[in-house]
């Protein structure tokens, strides 16, 4: 058992090393007891990244639960905040969400145009025959709709009541013509107008629609032919058939529509955007089922379908062996070659409706919201006209989550910037909200400051008495700030 000596001595001990190490506490170093302070924790709302707590618990805003806020770039740091909608992600979490950036750039790249096409009849290589007199139809051959049918190919035959008379009249004709006495001679020069027959008779044969082919036949023949024999004019697919056995039909009827596609037409639509690209005598490539035909912009005018807002183009090209048919569908594709430009991805520019929003790289992570104006837009890439500069980075994926998280620390107030102009601006003379970054918006400089007006009669009565008008913008700016709370 201790004695009170010993027991006295060892109260002592435990009393000294305890003020000891309450002074040593005292005296701990003032840069280290604020690195603790920083590395407590925060939270902060999901939906209000404005609320911070050093204490969990529920949004008073919303209610939602308070989660720990992550100050080490995962969120947003305040003092990064250059512009409103500014907003700070670590590399982390660029990572995690996707991030990627790419440099603006100033450049022409080749552009293929890739649009359906239909294949159509050549207008110029379009044959109709028509009935030249009243008559009915006598025979018809195999020459049906689809059918491939070739040049002076006997089609049909018809009787008009005319034809024995005229014929007589012309073989009396020939008759009183001795120079006819030596053989073919005349007959080869019925068709360039050089026999020395009549040419009364002729005409009028040729007038009940024979064709010189049968008239020279008559003519060698000495014999009256009983019917109008109908031949085709060209080698090439029977369209339409508008005729039968035994069928009477007036003058003017159509019999057979035929068409040489040999050389065919190619109907595009092609929108108007794209239009300064496309240019007269373009070429392109027409695919079908594996085959390649190169073809030529023709150099008519496209006509605008008010329907579909898109130009009519037509594409010409050569069609060996008669493989393209009118009405097949093809794949046409046109190599174009766009002028310099500032180009960026479709996908980089966050567009809704009236605005168009891409974000710019800063450094350390900080992403700023731009606005930006567009131009034309092939395949994947966007005309950039105004906002941006060649060299700036610009994110390219993840912009949405992004765009999501500026527009949550955004004030309701604040607009995106945009290089040069503010995003919106107020006419002081009539109060109308304007875009200041439009072409149609007047502006004035006044003391260093620029005022923006909706007409040409506002920008007037503002020149008339300016003072007037920046009393008016700087008394309602007093009062404004008066109302809003402290």
């Amino acid at each position: 058992m201790p004695t009170p000596a010993r027991f006295i001595s060892i109260l002592f001990l435990a009393a000294g090393i305890f003020f000891a190490g309450y002074v040593a506490n005292r005296q701990e170093d003032p840069a280290e007891a604020s690195a603790s302070d920083e590395e407590a924790v925060h939270y902060t709302c999901p939906m209000h990244p404005q609320y911070r707590s050093d204490h969990p618990g529920d949004c008073p805003i919303c209610g939602m639960r308070l989660e720990p806020a992550d100050d080490a770039g995962t969120g947003f740091d305040p003092e990064s905040q250059n512009q409103p909608g500014t907003v700070q992600i670590s590399a982390a979490r660029q990572q995690l969400i996707g991030v990627r950036t790419e440099e603006v750039r100033l450049a022409s790249s080749p552009y293929t145009l890739r649009v359906p096409g239909r294949i159509t009849v050549d207008d110029q290589r379009l044959y109709r025959i028509i009935a030249a007199a009243d008559g009915w139809i006598v025979e018809l051959g195999h020459n049906t709709v689809g059918r491939f049918v070739e040049r002076d190919q006997l089609l049909a035959s018809y009787y008009t009541r005319d034809l024995l008379g005229t014929e007589r009249l012309f073989l009396l004709s020939i008759g009183t013509s001795e120079s006819l006495q030596k053989g073919d001679a005349g007959a080869a020069s019925i068709r360039t107008g050089t026999s020395l027959i009549p040419q009364y008779p002729v005409d009028s044969l040729r007038g009940l629609g024979m064709s010189d082919l049968q008239i020279e036949e008559i003519q060698r023949t000495r014999t009256a032919a009983p019917s109008v024999r109908i031949y085709s004019p060209v080698g090439g697919f029977v369209l339409a058939r508008n005729v039968s056995p035994g069928q009477r039909f007036d003058k003017g009827t159509e019999f057979y529509r035929i068409a040489d596609i040999g050389h065919v037409w190619v109907m595009t639509d092609i929108f108007e955007k794209d239009r300064e690209f496309v240019k007269p005598g373009a070429l392109a490539s027409i695919r079908y089922q594996g085959r390649e035909f190169q073809a030529r912009l023709s150099d008519a005018l496209p006509q605008l379908d008010p329907a579909t807002r898109t130009l009519k183009t037509r594409f010409e090209l050569d069609n060996p062996g008669n493989i393209l048919l009118p009405d097949m569908f093809v794949d046409v594709e046109v190599r174009l070659d766009t002028p310099p430009a500032v180009t960026v991805p479709a996908e980089a520019v966050i567009d809704s409706g009236r605005r168009k929003t891409v974000y710019v790289e800063q450094e350390n992570g900080v992403f700023e919201p731009r606005l930006v104006e567009t131009g034309w837009r092939l395949e994947d890439r966007i005309q950039i006209i105004g906002g941006l500069e060649p060299g700036e980075r610009i994110v390219v994926s993840g912009n949405f989550l992004i765009d999501s998280e500026s527009r949550m620390r955004l004030p309701a107030t604040a607009p995106v910037p945009m290089t040069g102009n503010p995003a919106s601006a107020k006419d002081p003379v009539c109060g109308m909200d304007v875009d200041p970054n439009s072409p149609h918006t007047l502006k004035l400089q006044h003391d260093g400051k620029t005022f923006y007006f909706c007409s040409d009669s506002c920008r007037k009565s503002f020149e008339a008495d300016p003072g007037q008008y920046v009393r008016e913008e700087m008394a309602a700016q007093d009062g404004k700030e008066k109302r809003e709370p402290l």
